[in-house]
């Protein structure tokens, strides 16, 4: 017989002796040192989880949507991958250059001086 199976066979003896070792081996292992009812068991369980903050599939629920949308637009230069929406809206702003009603985009002061060097030039 081991060491082990006499120290069980001590555990569940009724002596006090056996009850301190008890509470004991269930300090060290992180366990409920002394019987408790389902109750108190259950709020021993929420306080020995891991919080939710730190709980990987509550803080990383969601995509990287930032990082998905770069792929995507990238995938779509390239011709890999057909986005309608964009297309769509591709053909309108073309469509609407060609009829001379195009979006006016500012220049920034760096590009009306090279504009107006050039033209001096």
């Amino acid at each position: 017989m081991s060491k082990y199976a006499k120290y069980t066979d001590l555990i569940k003896q009724t002596t006090e002796y056996a009850r301190r070792m008890n509470r004991l081996s269930n300090r060290i292992f992180g366990e409920v040192v002394r019987p408790t009812n389902a109750k108190s068991m259950k709020v021993v369980k929420l306080f020995s989880d891991e919080p939710i903050h730190l709980r990987k599939e509550v803080h990383a629920y969601y995509p990287r949507h930032i990082e998905i949308g770069k792929l995507m637009m990238k995938l779509r230069y390239y011709g890999l991958y057909r986005d309608e929406h964009a297309d769509f809206q591709d053909e309108m702003d073309r469509m609407r250059a060609l009829r001379g009603k195009a979006k006016h985009i500012r220049k920034t002061k760096a590009e009306r001086e090279k504009e107006a060097a050039s033209k001096q030039a």
